[in-house]
């Protein structure tokens, strides 16, 4: 089977590993798009994959099957839409934007082209949180009424540069809500439902060189099912624990651990199942080949524009009720 060949927009990072990823599937050829000439020399030099410096040109050339959006959210539904109608499919990195402006845009472009598009939030592609929320959905717990996310990490040592990208504002996508947090509503969303509406406390606690928040305490009603979100981007244990509560019995998902577990009655032990990957980029190799199993046809396993508008209505409202300090309705935001 021929590779397709895909276009990475922003060698950032996390641009970096989509490259290195599409590459491991197999099925990719991979090309490295940036404006900084020190990151396209390093992507050439580390990856042996061609780059070009204009975004623009490579995209409205409509030489690519698929384009990976890496560059700070602002831009996401702008390069989204404009791949859409040069005739590429999009993989296009979280959040979706950091406002709601452009959304009804790129729906009616993946629409009308014929194309398709994805949301890179990587929890649905963690085996643990698969494993979890198919159980879950299966409904043999019952209705979640209640579930708590507790997490946190030391983020400087994970992301060094976070003070000299994208993290450092609001405005590009920055912030522990927007960061961090977002790919927890996303995935809670996806288990229990939207959320209706939301309290936030948050603050900019201690990671040096950024103003932006580095932890958050929320509480939401995601219809009939409240759900507290504790985050901190500090704390030296690398952890993530969440929990999700019937009246017939919990499951409990501990992301560092891989694994996650079912109790049925008090006082019995929790029944482990274990789910462990080798590596972090695991993650996103497995991303890659369901983005391609998406464009063969197969039921898509990621994230769609709709799902990931509405959590990006959780992010805004969660800075709204941050800024105000009221409890802020999702559905009352709009451009």
């Amino acid at each position: 089977m021929a590779k397709r060949k895909v276009l990475v927009i922003g060698c950032g990072s996390i641009g970096e590993r989509h490259v290195r990823c599409f590459q491991q599937t197999g099925r990719a050829e991979a090309t490295a798009c940036d404006v900084d000439p020190a990151l396209l020399r390093k992507m050439a030099d580390t990856y042996k994959v061609p780059t070009l410096p204009d975004w623009e040109k490579a995209v409205e050339g409509g030489n690519f099957d698929a384009v990976v959006i890496c560059t700070p959210a602002q831009f996401h539904i702008p390069m989204s839409v404009r791949a859409l109608r040069a005739g590429s499919h999009v993989l296009c990195e979280k959040p979706l934007s950091i406002s709601l402006s452009g959304v009804d845009e790129l729906v009616r472009a993946r629409d009308q082209s014929g194309r398709q598009i994805a949301i890179a939030y990587t929890l649905h592609m963690v085996p643990c949180m698969i494993q979890a929320r198919e159980f879950l959905r299966s409904g043999e717990m019952g209705p979640i009424l209640q579930a708590t996310s507790v997490a946190g990490q030391p983020f400087n040592i994970f992301r060094p540069a976070y003070a000299q990208v994208y993290y450092r504002s609001h405005s590009s996508g920055g912030g522990a809500i927007q960061d961090a947090l977002t790919h927890t509503a996303n995935w809670m969303e996806s288990v229990v439902g939207p959320a209706d509406s939301l309290i936030c406390d948050c603050a900019h606690l201690s990671l040096a060189g950024v103003e932006v928040e580095d932890t958050v305490h929320l509480a939401a009603r995601h219809g009939p099912t409240l759900v507290s979100y504790a985050l901190n981007q500090f704390q030296m244990p690398n952890e993530s624990t969440i929990q999700l509560n019937s009246a017939s019995g919990s499951v409990k998902i501990e992301f560092d651990a891989q694994r996650w577990g079912v109790m049925r009655k008090s006082g019995e032990a929790w029944s482990w199942r274990e789910a462990p990957v080798a590596h972090r980029d695991t993650f996103y190799i497995a991303q890659a080949n369901a983005f391609f199993d998406q464009l063969d046809g197969a039921p898509s396993r990621l994230c769609s524009v709709e799902a990931a508008a509405q959590t990006l209505r959780f992010n805004l409202a969660a800075l709204a009720s941050a800024k105000s300090g009221a409890r802020v309705f999702c559905r009352d935001l709009h451009e």
